[in-house]
């Protein structure tokens, strides 16, 4: 594959440059080993494109799931309590997952563990490939990346995505770079308040 656009939201970019550029460099690296034409392998069932044959989702991840295991990436997860009351729940985010616990049963309501997940971390750098539903992405970017920021987790978070020309050569609701980039840029300079890369990504 090839990395088509590349957008820095809060100087994402510019701090992987300067604090990560082997990491940068690897990611990138990943991205150019990635042989789409070998994902093109899912048959279509549309009735607007039948027996076509068109890029899988499937196989793309677990091309990239390979190479960046092989590297040492993984996936991290990141556990909280929650309550049904939002005064209690900005006081406890900081705190440890018992300290939270503990708060919430205090005030009389039945903790409940949730937990946000990453595909890929590294050096505080986390990697989300998003070649699913397009209602995923504002997931990844205003609370998987945000939520790993906060806890302090992270520096940065990375969301590699479609270019309109592979989503074009794939099944219906697939996110595509273009749209997420409108998305986060009409959102204002400083929302979401994490540092990102959006990478644009094609055959």
């Amino acid at each position: 594959m090839q990395i088509k656009s590349i957008y820095s939201h809060l100087n994402g970019e510019e701090f992987l440059l300067v604090h990560h550029r082997d990491l940068w460099d690897e990611v990138k690296h990943v991205i150019f080993s990635v042989d789409a034409e070998a994902c093109r392998t899912k048959v279509s069932r549309e009735r607007t494109m039948p027996g076509k044959l068109l890029y899988s989702p499937k196989d793309m991840n677990d091309a990239f799931k390979a190479e960046f295991k092989s590297k040492g990436w993984g996936e991290r997860r990141n556990s909280f309590y929650v309550a049904p009351d939002e005064r209690l729940l900005r006081g406890i985010y900081d705190l440890t997952d018992d300290e939270q616990r503990n708060r919430i049963e205090a005030a009389g309501y039945d903790p409940i563990l949730s937990y946000n997940q990453t595909d890929y971390l590294k050096d505080r750098v986390a990697i989300e490939i998003q070649f699913g539903k397009y209602a995923f992405v504002a997931h990844d970017l205003f609370v998987k990346h945000l939520s790993f920021y906060v806890a302090e987790i992270i520096d940065v978070g990375i969301e590699i995505l479609p270019m309109k020309e592979l989503e074009r050569e794939m099944s219906s609701g697939v996110p595509y770079f273009e749209r997420d980039l409108m998305n986060v840029v009409r959102q204002g300079r400083g929302v979401p308040s994490v540092p990102l890369v959006l990478v644009g990504v094609a055959p």
